[in-house]
């Protein structure tokens, strides 16, 4: 009898998404097993949003952004009887294992179904790069590069109009987004939960610049950084006379074709999830670590502690500041 195994997308959308999916249902069927696919993440698993797939289900999806499965929030999935419901869905068309791409969230969803007797792989897939148990995330490279085209323009106005602006950027808890694009753009300053400046010296080293015939200046900085940015760029304004603006990408980061990195990341993980389930794998994810794909169990997983980048840290302060 043939495995049959199911792939669904959870959280926030992240470009790659749909070259993992395409790389789970193609060598899964490769290799022999039936392929299932969820729409609308456990949502849609818990409604019994289920379709079973032939390889031409996933053609010509490889280049596009966002989650073709969709994807939808839902918090009661961390409730037994919610729980009970997705397997008995997943019974229902006799499937026993379930790939999930998504963060840490989606982890622990595939979990609590481990626990309950499906074989579970989770795939990092996420733009934040926030996953502890990889070095890399699939959508991460694409977001950074839509930050530099954003910033890019954002440029031309700044320099036009010589005055100072912070760019907000996403990534949650994470200072990496604003952290690899900052470094990118050659940002007058990074600011960053890991590395963060007080409001004294982002004034301070604003004013230098500006008495070192610096026109303009820009500022990349992480979500959650300042409560209000607008408020913040006010008094920006007060303290060091130079005219200030805000911006906040917003949701547009997540947006976009792939690139050519985010696409084969996410290729080899599809590949490696089949072939852990295949292996009798569950309740375990896939990360990065130094360019090769390595196995986790997900409570192992859960209870690391992301590391901030060092190396590019103690860079910035060379080439910066």
């Amino acid at each position: 009898m043939s495995k049959k195994i199911a792939v669904l997308t959870s959280g926030g959308d992240a470009p790659g998404m749909n070259a993992c999916v395409r790389a789970v249902v193609r060598s899964g069927i490769k290799s022999g097993c039936d392929m299932f696919v969820v729409y609308d993440g456990y949502k849609g698993l818990v409604e019994g949003k289920i379709e079973q797939v032939d390889r031409n289900f996933v053609s010509d999806i490889i280049n596009r952004g966002g989650t073709i499965l969709r994807s939808a929030r839902l918090p009661a999935f961390k409730e037994d009887a919610i729980q009970e419901m997705a397997i008995k869905q997943l019974h229902d068309f006799g499937i026993d294992s379930l790939i999930v791409i998504g963060g840490d969230g989606t982890y622990r969803g595939a979990r609590e179904l481990a626990h309950k007797g499906i074989n579970t792989v989770g795939v990092p897939g996420t733009i934040d790069n926030d996953i502890a148990s990889t070095e890399y995330t699939i959508g991460f490279d694409t977001c950074c590069n839509t930050i530099c085209e954003c910033v890019d323009k954002l440029r031309d106005t700044t320099t036009s109009h010589q005055r100072c602006t912070f760019i907000e950027v996403m990534g949650n808890k994470c200072g990496d987004l604003a952290l690899y694009s900052g470094i990118a753009e050659g940002a007058e300053m990074i600011i960053t939960p890991d590395d963060p400046i007080s409001d004294e010296n982002v004034f301070a080293k604003l004013k230098s610049l500006k008495g070192g015939k610096k026109k303009h200046s820009l500022v990349i900085v992480s979500e959650k950084v300042y409560p209000n940015i607008f408020e913040f760029v006010k008094k920006v304004t007060e303290q060091t006379g130079i005219e200030t603006r805000a911006e906040i990408l917003g949701h547009l980061q997540r947006g976009g074709s792939p690139t050519s990195k985010d696409r084969i990341e996410a290729t080899r993980f599809g590949i490696e999830a089949v072939k852990a389930i295949l292996d009798g794998e569950s309740s375990i994810c896939l990360g990065l670590k130094n360019g090769k794909i390595v196995r986790y169990k997900i409570d192992d997983a859960l209870q690391m502690q992301r590391k901030a980048n060092h190396e590019l840290l103690d860079a910035i302060k060379l080439v910066n500041r």
